[in-house]
C-alpha cells in the first residue's frame, strides 16, 4: 500500500510552476553532481556506506555505525499545512550497508489527513480552473461578438472593455496550451527539455497573464480619470492605454526571455529558481496590483462623497446599498482579489494560493463579461432595439409576400387591414420602448 501511495505522489499532476516529477529530477541531478565531485578514494577510507540516491533523498558517504539525519524531501512541502513542523528521517550505516529509513517517509512527511488521496487535491484544482477558464472563454467570446456587432456600443469605455476581454481570452487560451505542452502526459519528461517550442509556450503564457493584469490596471486608471477630470480627450488617452496595456508586457517579457536565455537557460523555463530574474515579470505585476488597489480606494472615496451629496435623494440605507453595489461591481473589474497574495512569498500558503488564484481566479473573465456586457443596460437596450426592428421588418416582409401572392390572402383579411394591424402593433412597441429603456437604467453599466 505504501509503495502504491508513494508512486501516486510521484505521478500526481501539480498545477503549480513545478511538478513533483520535476522536483525529484532536480534533486537527483544535484545528488549526481555531488557524487561526481566526490573522490572515490574517500569511500575506501570510510570503509562504510557510499553515496546513495534513493529516489527521494541524497545520502552522503559515512563510516559504519554512523547515523545520517535529513529533512523530508521538498516534494512533501506542498502537502504540508503551515502549522505542520518539518519532519526528519534517518538511515544507519551498518556493515551490510544502508539500513531502511526510520521513520518511514509516509509516517513523518505525510500527515494522516493528507495521506488518503494526495493526488485528489491537485486534480480537483486543475478540474476547477479548467471549468472556470472554459466558461470564461465562451462568455467572453459571446460578449466580444455583441460589442463588435452593434455600432452604437462603439465608444472608448467599451473599447477598453473589449481589450480587457481579449486579455482574459488570451490568458485562458495560454493556460490550455501550457497544460497541453507540459502536462499532457503524466510521464512526460519536460523538466529538462530544451526545445524552442516549449519555451515559446512559456513566453506566450507569461505575456498573456501580464497583459491581463495591465488591462485590469487600465480599467482602474480610466475610471479614476473619468471621475476626477471633467473633460479629457478620451480618444487620445485610449492610444496611450493601448500602448501601456499591450506594449509594457511585451517589453518586460522580452527582457525576461533574454536574461533567462543568458543566465538561467534550464529546462522549459517553467520554473523560477532565479528570483532576481523572475522579478522582471513579477515586479510590474505587483506594482499594477498595488496601484489598482490605491485607485480602487480613491474611487470608493469619490463615490461616498457623491452619494452623500444633497442632490442625490434617498435615505441612509439606500446610500450604503448603492455604495456596496458599486464596490462589488468594481472588485472583479480591478482585480482587487489579487492583493490577498500579491505581497506574500510564493512559498507561503501554496495550497490556498492555488485555489484562490487558479481556481476562483479562472472565473473572473466570466464575471466581468456578465457584469459589463450581459447585464449592461446600454447593451440590453441596443439588443432590444435591434430585436424590435427585426420583428417589424419581418412583418412587412410577410405582408409584401401576401400582396404578391393573392392566394395567401384568401382568408378575408386584405393587405390594408394587415397593414393597419401592423401599424397599431408597431406604435404600441414604440410606446413601450421608453419604459423598457428606463427600466434598464438601474442595471450596471
Amino acid at each position: 500500500m505504501r509503495g502504491f501511495l508513494l508512486t501516486a505522489i510521484f505521478l500526481m499532476p501539480l498545477v503549480a510552476s513545478e511538478s513533483g516529477h520535476c522536483l525529484i529530477k532536480r534533486e537527483q541531478e544535484k545528488c549526481m553532481e555531488r557524487i561526481a565531485l566526490h573522490d572515490p578514494v574517500d569511500d575506501l577510507e570510510y570503509a562504510g556506506c557510499p553515496w546513495m540516491w534513493d529516489n527521494l533523498t541524497c545520502w552522503q558517504a559515512v563510516s559504519v555505525g554512523e547515523v545520517v539525519v535529513v529533512n523530508c524531501p521538498e516534494l512533501f512541502h506542498d502537502l504540508m499545512r503551515p502549522e505542520d513542523e518539518m519532519g526528519r528521517v534517518s538511515r544507519n550505516c551498518t556493515e551490510e550497508g544502508w539500513s531502511e529509513t526510520f521513520p518511514h517517509y509516509l509516517d513523518v512527511c505525510l500527515y494522516e489527513d493528507n495521506a488518503t488521496k494526495p493526488d485528489m487535491y491537485y486534480a480537483s484544482v486543475k478540474a476547477l480552473y479548467t471549468v472556470g477558464y472554459s466558461t470564461s472563454l465562451v462568455s467572453l467570446t459571446t460578449a466580444m461578438v455583441i460589442l463588435c456587432r452593434f455600432r452604437k456600443l462603439h465608444c472608448t469605455r467599451n473599447f477598453i472593455h473589449m481589450n480587457l476581454f481579449v486579455s482574459f481570452m488570451l490568458r485562458a487560451i495560454s493556460v490550455f496550451i501550457k497544460d497541453g505542452v507540459l502536462y499532457a502526459e503524466e510521464d512526460s519528461d519536460h523538466c529538462f527539455v530544451h526545445t524552442v517550442a516549449c519555451r515559446s509556450v512559456m513566453v506566450f503564457f507569461h505575456y498573456c497573464v501580464m497583459s491581463n493584469y495591465f488591462w485590469l490596471f487600465i480599467e482602474g486608471l480610466y475610471l479614476f480619470t473619468l471621475l476626477v477630470e471633467t473633460f479629457f480627450p478620451e480618444r487620445r488617452y485610449f492610444y496611450w492605454y493601448t500602448i501601456v496595456g499591450w506594449g509594457t508586457p511585451t517589453v518586460c517579457v522580452t527582457i525576461w526571455a533574454v536574461l533567462r536565455l543568458h543566465f538561467d537557460d534550464s529546462g522549459c523555463w517553467d520554473t523560477n529558481d532565479n528570483t532576481a530574474l523572475w522579478w522582471v515579470i513579477k515586479g510590474p505585476v505587483v506594482a499594477s496590483i498595488m496601484i489598482n488597489f490605491v485607485l480602487f480606494v480613491g474611487i470608493i472615496i469619490i463615490l461616498v462623497q457623491k452619494l452623500q451629496s444633497p442632490d442625490i435623494g434617498g435615505n441612509e440605507s439606500s446610500i450604503y446599498l448603492r455604495l456596496a453595489r458599486s464596490t462589488l461591481l468594481l472588485i472583479p473589474l480591478f482585480g482587487i482579489h489579487y492583493t490577498v497574495f500579491a505581497f506574500s512569498p510564493e512559498e507561503v500558503s501554496k495550497r490556498e494560493r492555488l485555489v484562490f488564484e487558479l481556481g476562483l481566479g479562472s472565473f473572473q473573465g466570466f464575471v466581468v463579461a456578465v457584469l459589463y456586457c450581459f447585464l449592461n443596460g446600454e447593451v440590453q437596450s441596443e439588443i432590444k432595439r435591434k430585436w424590435r426592428s427585426w420583428t417589424v421588418n419581418r412583418y412587412f416582409a410577410v405582408d409584401l409576400k401576401q400582396q404578391r401572392h393573392p392566394s395567401l390572402a384568401s382568408s378575408g383579411v386584405n393587405g390594408g387591414t394587415q397593414l393597419s394591424i401592423l401599424s397599431k402593433s408597431s406604435s404600441q412597441i414604440r410606446m413601450s420602448s421608453p419604459q423598457a429603456e428606463n427600466a434598464n437604467l438601474n442595471l450596471p453599466t
